[in-house]
């Protein structure tokens, strides 16, 4: 049995802390400094903690070799399965062109570029985020809102700005299931206090995008249906992800967000045509103007009222069990960790739920997607085969950066910066959403931030006397608003928009409403912790 250290380095806690960090001071620097490929900082990094493992704590080899691989599988399965068939999905309506339908269809609902915004940008978007996430949704948004007229710097910071509130759920509640499984905290908890946060954020970021288009103006103009879009937005995202399923909550709060803002009846309204001369100074695209046949445009929202049915139907109790059945759990081989007190540690044991996980129920909402939309098995098949084609680079950084973290985690490292960084006492709860900020500034990613710092988050909040939950949720919550600043980020919103070369200039039009809006949730978090806003937590 290998027993976790917290004080391995000349039996201090603050040398001992400054090995444990070398690991993600290398993919930090790498990504940051270097600008070297993530999938290649995810690697070097991967290496660094297995050196620090080996060498500075003692882990068995073996064991550490173990422990990466269980990191690396869980980044196959159910991460990255959930994120391959998602994708799929999306490349089938793309292919079969019920991708250009449904965007004609977001064109036509309002001629208010203000209102068009919210659609593409925050509603579309989060509806991307849900399925996709991983850069997809502010590229699509961008291309749309170009397509539509916008400016392209514009279009890009509206889409970079709007890929904000769903990030946390996105790629069918990703980074929340990678939050909950590095931290051992159950999924459930972690989706419920993250459900608390995030929808705060969903009631501001709409009145930000509509001042972002047009200003003042835009702002006095459209507030109402702005803030009725937020509301829905946010209420549906936080009743899914406390009373449904964290899975759901990004399609819930997209659909029920675009709803609202078509009920309000100013949404619907011509816009003066002074308001279009100043906002639409790009060239708008003439496709907008093709007729497309009813039965077509149902066709292509049936992908996403077929993931909402068959996420609904696995949630009715007796259908969850039958499902859970076929989760398979078993003794990891060649692991035996004990924490510094003696006790097992959750990661000897592994669960693989081989039907019961967001990616298997998203392949079956997939099977009835081809059928539905025309696509012949034959073809469907390949396009599966090209989506893992497109996401190697990516499958390769998320393994490494789960076999990372595993690694930091099973080893002792992320107990013992989890014990040096509580000495912030109070001040922790501050602290922990910029942890989130930045490691998704960086990696450029939730889920590779919650895997890198989430039981980091957790061993501090027990040492601080906080609740690990609320800082847990925190890291995820403070990240979603390092997603706009994030170099891959801007690097796909310009080329999107064919401003290859600006990142720079892009950066400092968001930067300042990351932020801010970062600042906001410090305040949220802080107040949770305390009496304050400590009634909003379960």
């Amino acid at each position: 049995m290998y027993v976790q250290q917290l004080e391995p380095v000349a039996d201090s806690l603050g040398l001992s802390a400054l090995v444990a960090t070398l690991p993600l001071l290398t993919v930090l620097v790498l990504l940051g400094a270097v600008r070297m490929k993530a999938h290649r900082a995810g690697l070097i990094g991967l290496a660094v903690a297995v050196l620090v493992a080996w060498l500075a704590y003692g882990m068995p080899l073996g064991q550490t070799a173990s422990s990466a691989v269980q990191g690396a599988l869980f980044g196959l399965f159910p991460i990255l399965w959930i994120v391959v068939n998602a994708l799929w999905v999306y490349r089938m309506t793309v292919r079969t062109r019920h991708f250009d339908i449904l965007r004609r269809s977001f064109g036509r609902l309002s001629d208010d570029p203000r209102i068009q915004a919210l659609v593409v940008a925050f509603c579309f978007g989060a509806l991307l985020e849900a399925l996709a996430g991983f850069g997809a949704p502010v590229a699509i948004s961008a291309v749309m809102l170009v397509a539509l007229g916008f400016d392209p710097v514009r279009a890009a910071v509206v889409a970079l700005v709007a890929n904000t509130a769903p990030v946390a759920f996105g790629a069918m509640g990703t980074p929340v299931v990678t939050l909950a499984q590095v931290t051992g905290l159950p999924l459930d908890t972690v989706a419920t206090v993250v459900g608390r946060q995030t929808p705060l954020l969903a009631l501001v970021v709409p009145l930000l995008l509509v001042w972002l288009v047009d200003g003042r103006r835009g702002l006095r103009e459209t507030w109402v249906p702005a803030l009725a879009c937020g509301f829905a937005f946010a209420a549906a995202q936080f009743a899914a992800s406390n009373h449904v399923s964290a899975q759901l909550a990004d399609i819930g709060a997209a659909l029920a967000g675009a709803g609202a803002l078509m009920a309000v009846p100013h949404a619907r309204r011509p816009a003066a045509e002074p308001v279009r001369a100043a906002v639409l100074t790009g060239v708008r695209s003439d496709d907008l103007d093709h007729h497309d046949p009813r039965p077509e445009v149902l066709r292509a929202y049936a992908p996403y009222a077929l993931i909402v049915a068959v996420f609904s139907l696995a949630q009715i109790p007796a259908v969850k069990d039958l499902l859970t059945k076929a989760t398979r759990t078993f003794d990891w081989p060649f692991l035996n960790v004990a924490d510094p007190s003696g006790d097992p540690v959750g990661g000897n044991v592994f669960s693989l739920p081989l039907v019961a996980t967001g990616g298997t129920l998203v392949l079956l909402a997939g099977v009835g997607t081809a059928a539905v939309i025309g696509v012949h098995a034959r073809v469907a098949v390949r396009e599966w085969a090209a989506t893992v084609h497109e996401l190697r680079f990516a499958i390769l950084t998320v393994t490494s950066v789960l076999a990372l973290a595993y690694v930091m985690n099973l080893s002792g490292q992320a107990a013992t910066i989890g014990h040096y960084v509580a000495a912030a006492g109070a001040g922790l709860a501050f602290l922990s959403p910029v942890l989130g900020w930045f490691g998704v500034a960086v990696t450029g990613s939730d889920t590779s931030a919650n895997a890198l710092f989430g039981a980091l988050q957790v061993t501090a909040a027990q040492q601080s006397g906080l609740s690990p939950e609320l800082l847990a949720a925190a890291n995820s919550s403070g990240g979603v608003l390092g997603k706009m600043i994030s170099p891959q980020n801007l690097t796909i919103a310009c080329a999107a928009v064919g401003l290859a070369g600006k990142e720079g200039d892009l950066l400092r039009k968001v930067l300042p409403w990351s932020l801010g809006l970062l600042l906001v949730m410090c305040l949220i978090v802080v107040g949770q912790s305390t009496a304050v806003l400590g009634w909003m937590l379960p």
